[in-house]
């Protein structure tokens, strides 16, 4: 951690603490002393004027803290040097801090423990204010805590701890701490001095960079005789002191990358030899056992590695390990959720995505079945309508084929009946005529009603096609619905134009049968002129040859009697129809 960035923690708790409505603005005056206390401490010279020059433009109003930054980063944080006591310094802002917020009632700490936790949960805090101090690092200083004071850590109570801890919070306040350890909570069994010298222990470890520190003989330069020695370990040096209440200090050893520690062997009856080579001076050490002596020489080789490798003190190393692994872990926990929202907007999206999608289907189903139901109508209703005007064409047709019969049987009844007197062959000769024009008028009529049927049946074959078609075109998947929908139409506007060309034919066919009729008038008229003759006939029947009409050659029978063709016109007629229906299919 940067000093900076220590000394604005102790700093923000000065400033809170003056602070009383907690508004986050302080007056100019309560700032002006905060200033001169904090320059005064830290031996910088105190610029009253700047402090003025600074506020110039709020000269009776609070100052906000936002307001004091920039000045306390300017005149008084990038002049600081590390020439300071450093526990003054913390003690000024304790002394402001304490008296507002530290409940002594119920604490079973005095207030020099009180600011040295103080000072360990600044050193231990997160860098974001308000200043906090996780459950991790508490874990951290309450093991440290009891190591110090020679108990053995119970997971059990700190679990539970934590478990009431997560209920309301995940982290601590300085004054929180302070009660936490001032309770005795996680010091049961143990006195008032035993506690007070386990945080005194882990004070000097965490905050004044103690690795070891005990009582050790020290051989002298001048008179070089053997003297005990507090000794106390630092990453820089080692200082060593009449007794270890540290009231007189008789030197250091500084330590730098040069530096040497090795074990000596035992002579002038001292034992647990040590040398250590700094760049000044030599210095011969004696410890107590063979134990501390291993201890203090791989201490003492730490630091050095330490300061070869430009690296912190351990405890300063591991800490911002810890941080560094709690940022990961926030980062990473950051991205999860983040990508946790993001699957879970991109689900909800999809879910979304698929409710509309199956309301489509419903309602395309819906759409679809309530179209197959209007096409079934329909198409029922067309097979109803076809089969009717079937019916219709048939009682039609077989009324023309009992007339046509009943025709057939007359002429042929009037044919043997018929015997023309040779002496009236003149005067029949006019009405036989007639009756021949009439005949050639009703052959032409008979392959007019032949061609038409023609078409009406390949009209009707083309019909049942597209019907056929259209049955096929049902039973495609339902992916090829829309299409076939079109085609479907495309097919009934075929449709509907070949029940107009039906309709058409039937219309020619029922002027055919108009002209057909005529012709019978014709016929019955030319009939009713021979009527007159047969009498005069019958007298002279011996004596006359008939006249009757030529041999028109074998005739075809049809299902609707004698056909109006023979088998030549039949077979060009079925040559056509063949032509035409392929260039249908090709078309299709």
């Amino acid at each position: 951690m940067a000093l900076r960035d220590e000394l604005l923690k102790s700093i923000w708790y000065a400033f809170t603490a003056l602070d009383v409505d907690k508004s986050g603005k302080v007056s100019k005056s309560q700032l002006k002393v905060l200033s001169h206390n904090l320059c005064t401490v830290m031996k910088i010279p105190h610029d009253p004027v700047a402090l003025e020059e600074h506020f110039k433009d709020d000269d009776e109003g609070p100052v906000s803290n936002q307001g004091y930054m920039p000045y306390l980063n300017k005149f008084i944080l990038d002049k600081v040097t590390d020439n300071f006591d450093r526990q003054d310094f913390n003690k000024m802002c304790w002394t402001l801090s304490s008296r507002k917020n530290l409940e002594r009632s119920q604490l079973l700490i005095s207030d020099d423990d009180a600011f040295k936790i103080w000072c360990i949960f600044n050193f231990l805090s997160e860098d974001r204010y308000p200043l906090i101090i996780v459950t991790e690092e508490i874990e951290y200083f309450l093991r440290k805590l009891t190591e110090a004071m020679g108990g053995s850590w119970v997971e059990e109570r700190f679990e539970d701890y934590k478990l009431k801890l997560s209920s309301k919070q995940q982290c601590l306040n300085a004054w929180e701490l302070i009660s936490l350890v001032g309770s005795g909570h996680f010091s049961k069994g143990m006195d008032r001095q035993t506690l007070s010298m386990g945080i005194s222990e882990v004070y000097q470890e965490l905050i004044l960079d103690v690795l070891k520190q005990g009582y050790m003989m020290k051989k002298g330069h001048k008179r070089k005789n053997w003297t005990e020695r507090w000794f106390m370990l630092k990453p820089s040096c080692i200082s060593y002191y009449v007794g270890e209440d540290l009231t007189e200090k008789k030197g250091d050893i500084l330590l730098d990358g040069n530096c040497s520690v090795e074990p000596l062997q035992d002579k002038d009856g001292k034992k647990c030899l040590f040398l250590i080579r700094s760049s000044q001076k030599s210095f011969e050490i004696s410890a107590s056992d063979k134990k501390k002596k291993q201890e203090w020489i791989q201490a003492v080789q730490t630091c050095v590695n330490l300061l070869r490798q430009g690296r912190p003190a351990p405890h300063r190393e591991a800490r911002q390990k810890r941080r560094d692994l709690r940022l990961k872990q926030q980062a990473e926990q950051e991205e999860l959720e983040l990508r946790m929202r993001e699957l879970q907007t991109a689900n909800e999206a999809k879910q979304l995505e698929l409710e509309n999608m199956r309301k489509a289907l419903e309602e395309a189903a819906a759409n679809a079945a309530e179209e197959e139901k209007r096409r079934l109508q329909t198409q029922t209703e067309l097979q109803d309508r076809y089969r009717m005007d079937l019916e219709r064409e048939k009682m039609v047709r077989q009324q023309m084929e009992e007339q046509v019969a009943q025709k057939s049987t007359e002429l042929e009844q009037y044919l043997q009946r018929v015997h023309e007197l040779e002496d009236m062959y003149h005067q029949l000769e006019d009405a036989l005529e007639n009756e021949r024009h009439a005949r050639q008028d009703e052959e032409a009529a008979r392959k007019l009603q032949a061609r038409l049927l023609e078409e009406e049946a390949m009209k009707r074959a083309e019909l049942e096609q597209i019907h056929l078609r259209q049955q096929m075109a049902i039973s495609e998947t339902e992916a090829e619905k829309q299409e076939l929908e079109r085609e479907r139409l495309a097919k009934e506007s075929a449709l509907q134009a070949a029940m107009q060309q039906l309709e058409q034919l039937e219309q020619e066919r029922q002027g055919a049968l108009e002209q057909y009729q005529t012709v019978m008038k014709k016929l019955e008229d030319a009939t009713n002129n021979t009527k007159t003759w047969k009498h005069k006939v019958a007298q002279h029947e011996g004596l006359l040859r008939l006249i009757q009409p030529g041999s028109k050659g074998q005739q075809r029978i049809t299902n609707w009697g004698p056909a109006a063709f023979s088998d030549a016109e039949l077979s060009l007629r079925e040559k056509k129809w063949q032509e035409m229906k392929n260039q249908a299919a090709q078309a299709q």
